[in-house]
């Protein structure tokens, strides 16, 4: 994980780099137009890219005119989708051989307490971390089930307990980023990010907010939607395990055929020597 971070400073020194506020928007005229222009005033952040997830309101117009790069889904594809549409449009923008544009992950109803989140840029874009996740004020420390879920499942891959580790508001580099890729599909999308990124060996942290704004993603769910969003983790969770034990497996069976290759290389009589060993 050092050497990650050691890396990202030296680019950083070298070269300098920016980050793109990356927005997913679906009917958000009402807040769109502050959302972007709180986006537009952090320091750090050179570009604003809003994913209009096939809005019928006139969202695309209103953050359009608001000085943001606008991208629209023909019909609905979700927030996962989005992201990812995002992320590859905001990587064609970034400059040939120049670091490559760190993202702020902002939802559309911010409005102007997106501000807020204007620490996790430096933190990202200056080499303290690979990917910073906001504390916000609405809640410091999640307690809902599924919240706990994801928090002792990352504290099993790595030893760290966020306080909310389902923050929809997060900067990420563009190598952790692509760890993660293809995102995790649902409510399991964050935590999914975080293991993904860990796994991978970047330093993850969260870093303390002035977001009071309470959007819709924190608005009080039914039953079927908490048990959906549940469900969403704890599928994320089960694949990463999966995948994690199948690496295992893979650089085990690796392991194996590198030893088998050198003792072919010995020769035969290394092979009979090696066999008579563990017959003694």
């Amino acid at each position: 994980m050092a050497r990650k971070a050691e890396d990202k400073q030296a680019a950083a020194n070298d070269g300098g780099s920016s980050a793109a506020a990356l927005i997913v928007a679906h009917n958000q005229a009402r807040y769109i137009a502050a959302t972007v222009r709180a986006a537009t005033a952090i320091p750090g952040i050179d570009l604003v890219l809003v994913v209009d997830d096939a809005s019928t309101d006139n969202t695309q117009e209103l953050a359009r005119k608001a000085g943001a790069v606008v991208v629209r889904n023909s019909h609905a594809r979700g927030r996962t989708a989005s992201l990812e549409l995002g992320a590859a449009v905001i990587g064609m923008r970034d400059e040939p051989g120049a670091v490559p544009r760190a993202l702020l992950f902002l939802d559309g109803a911010l409005g102007s307490f997106a501000i807020g989140a204007a620490p996790l840029v430096p933190a990202v874009t200056e080499g303290v971390c690979d990917m910073a996740i906001a504390l916000t004020d609405m809640t410091p420390v999640s307690t809902g089930p599924t919240a706990k879920a994801a928090r002792k499942a990352i504290e099993l891959a790595s030893n760290w307990k966020p306080q909310q580790p389902l923050s929809r508001i997060r900067c990420v580099s563009r190598d952790a980023l692509e760890a993660a890729m293809p995102l995790a599909r649902g409510c399991g999308l964050e935590v999914a990010l975080t293991l993904d990124a860990l796994t991978a060996g970047f330093l993850v942290t969260e870093v303390e907010c002035d977001i009071r704004h309470k959007s819709h993603a924190h608005e009080r769910r039914s039953l079927g939607k908490r048990t959906s969003q549940y469900r969403d983790v704890m599928l994320a969770v089960s694949a990463r395990r999966v995948k994690g034990a199948a690496s295992s497996t893979r650089s085990a069976v690796g392991d194996q055929m590198q030893k088998v290759t050198h003792r072919r290389s010995k020769g035969p009589d290394a092979v009979v020597e090696e066999s008579s060993e563990v017959a003694e």
